[in-house]
């Protein structure tokens, strides 16, 4: 059984379908039954979930990839997951930061819980399923180019925009962290 932390003992399952069935309009054409036989061919997919869950980032089904087909979990919490901010971009940046460096990086974070950093894309398609980041901004997967430059980029919604801005990589503030994005092979999926 894979439980989640947060003053909780709830299975993790149990909270990604309360979450799923209070938020419809986020799911596209994916329903709970298929949800549910893929995690029962990838159980280990709830680790993930769990350590998404445990950090902050209330995981739910954002719908379905058009070309892969895969099931798309994403962080939907309101801000920047609680548990994921004031982090530098990766740990190459978390390394060149000689004073104050931060805790640890984004991308090492979530290489650990077994998830990516959204792209610019999935940020954007995040952003169609309901009102994120308005307070906060969130770190989203770079471009080699930019980060061969010793960039990164982030993201945040204002005015009803998204907008993406850039940043060296080495720098983190409280108010930045970011978002996941786990995908789940669906049995339609399963031949892609």
């Amino acid at each position: 059984m894979h439980s989640v932390g947060l003053g909780t003992s709830a299975p993790v399952e149990d909270v990604l379908r309360t979450r799923f069935e209070q938020n419809p309009n986020r799911h596209g054409d994916v329903d709970w039954e298929e949800l549910e036989a893929a995690f029962g061919r990838y159980p280990d997919l709830l680790d993930s979930i769990a350590a998404m869950e445990e950090t902050g980032g209330e995981p739910d089904v954002i719908g379905r990839d058009a070309t892969t087909g895969c099931i798309l979990v994403c962080d939907c919490s309101r801000e920047a997951p609680a548990g994921r901010r004031s982090l530098c971009y990766d740990d190459e940046a978390l390394r060149k930061r000689k004073r104050n460096p931060p805790k640890g990086s984004a991308l090492a974070q979530a290489t650990q819980m077994g998830v990516a950093l959204l792209s610019e894309d999935e940020y954007r398609l995040l952003q169609t399923r309901g009102e994120f980041d308005l307070k906060t901004s969130c770190w989203i997967a770079a471009p080699p180019d930019v980060r061969q430059l010793g960039g990164a980029l982030f993201c945040e919604r204002r005015y009803g925009r998204v907008f993406v801005f850039h940043n060296g990589a080495e720098s983190y503030y409280a108010s930045r962290g970011w978002r996941g994005m786990l995908r789940i092979p669906s049995s339609s999926s399963e031949g892609t």
